[in-house]
């Protein structure tokens, strides 16, 4: 098993160097030098070195709930891991709220950390179809819904964020805030990541954990930007819906304007989102818009529908917000020089399958095994990739046609492979004690 020191970031580090600063790319396109297996880690966890070793490092950019959830995996693989957030603190867009799907509440499993999720929001174990009508199409059982463990969750994501980090720092797990990453230094014999405080860290690997618009990403592949996916996402939250019943149900509606989502928590809170086709708002639009204008724009869109949607909107207060629809091209590289991207900076989807977050939940597990399991970092790197790639890249393509309104594929026949690449695999791949070879 390679041992090695991880150091999670999104921003400004100790570790002071006082090398020099390399803008762009030209460094990041080196081959990458493998970092060399070392001796086990001891029952703490803590690495043990020897002389001609050194201590090798990794620092990985983000502190979301991809980064976050990679420290956690990392430690019980017996690494050392440091968290660094550019936030000053856990709670970023903590008024959006995400679904956790069973696959995400499975890899959470794996890692212990069912707990941080469980203790929030409420458990989703049917969905509901109805059609612009207010007719119902469909009612089926959600994921795996006999499980507690594995049902899907409705939650926020800032609280989440915030209790994964609560459980790091819990397992001894070093969590640093306020730190923005500026720049990359790629070498030789080790990588540095320069903040905008002057300081610097440095490690022989570094992880891109840091979103969709990921800083990281932007220095190493500039020409890999999110694009447009053919849809304006609304979220909010009624308080006072005329909705009756906390039956662990998401409904969803097939409006003939937008396509509308619904739960209702066992507060009697309404989580709401509508997807509505058209040209992409302008960012000082989102930025400025305010609630009121945006339930001035979805109402009568809705109302045109027989359904819930437009009353569920009216009464929405100011618990409102709206982005755009995005997401990265298929084939947007991975690695590049001693460097690797995971979670949204890799892969960032529509958001019209709701796996962003299990699918990074995924990438956590995944990339832990593959350093624990093999026999050097570089070929932890391109396993990851082998077994990553397929599976996340489906899912850009089948949600971006939902967003985009692009007829999918047809079914396979029987007898060929999976129409979702990884399915068959996920649950011995996430399982802890199985191995990824």
């Amino acid at each position: 098993m390679i041992q090695i020191h991880i150091t999670i970031l999104t921003g400004d580090v100790g570790d002071r160097q006082g090398s020099s600063t390399l803008r762009g790319t030209p460094a990041a396109a080196q081959a990458f030098p493998y970092v060399r297996a070392r001796p086990g880690a001891d029952a703490q966890g803590t690495v043990r070195t020897r002389a001609g070793w050194g201590v090798a490092r990794v620092l990985v950019i983000g502190g979301g709930i991809g980064g976050t959830a990679t420290a956690l995996a990392l430690r019980k693989a017996g690494f050392d891991v440091t968290v660094y957030e550019a936030h000053p603190d856990s709670a970023e867009d903590l008024g959006a709220f995400l679904t956790l799907a069973s696959n995400g509440m499975r890899a959470l499993a794996q890692i212990d950390a069912s707990a941080a999720a469980t203790a929030l929001g409420f458990p989703l174990t049917s969905m509901r179809v109805l059609d612009h009508t207010g007719a119902e199409l469909a009612q089926v059982p959600l994921g795996e819904a006999a499980d507690p463990l594995l049902q899907y969750r409705c939650l926020r994501r800032g609280e989440l964020n915030a209790a994964l980090q609560e459980e790091a720092a819990r397992r001894g797990i070093g969590i640093r805030h306020g730190a923005r990453l500026a720049s990359v230094e790629d070498g030789p014999d080790r990588v540095a990541a320069h903040f905008t405080d002057g300081s610097t860290a440095t490690g022989d690997l570094l992880i891109g954990a840091d979103g969709l618009n990921s800083t990281l990403r932007q220095l190493l592949t500039p020409t890999s930007q999110p694009l447009y996916a053919g849809q304006r996402v609304f979220y909010g939250y009624a308080g006072a819906a005329p909705l009756s019943g906390t039956d662990a149900r998401i409904t969803m509606v097939r409006g003939s304007t937008a396509a509308f989502g619904y739960a209702v928590s066992p507060d009697g809170e309404t989580y709401w989102f509508a997807r509505v086709a058209g040209e992409p708002l302008p960012a000082d639009e989102i930025t400025h818009g305010s609630p009121a204008a945006w339930r001035e724009l979805l109402v009568p869109l809705l109302r045109k529908d027989a359904t819930p949607a437009a009353d569920i909107v009216a009464a929405t207060a100011d618990d409102l917000m709206v982005t755009n629809a995005t997401e990265l091209p298929t084939g947007t590289p991975w690695r590049s020089g001693r460097t690797l991207l995971l979670g949204d900076a890799a892969h960032a989807a529509s958001p019209a399958t709701g796996q962003g977050a299990s699918m990074a939940l995924e990438d956590a597990v995944v990339l832990a095994k593959s350093l624990r399991d093999a026999p050097d970092t570089g070929t932890a790197l391109a396993r990851y990739e082998e077994l990553r790639r397929p599976r996340v890249e489906h899912n850009i393509t089948v949600s971006g046609n939902i967003s985009r309104g692009t007829p999918s594929p047809p079914p396979a026949p029987r007898g060929a492979p999976p129409s979702r690449p990884g399915d068959d695999e996920l649950v011995r791949l996430l399982e802890w004690d199985s191995k990824v070879w």
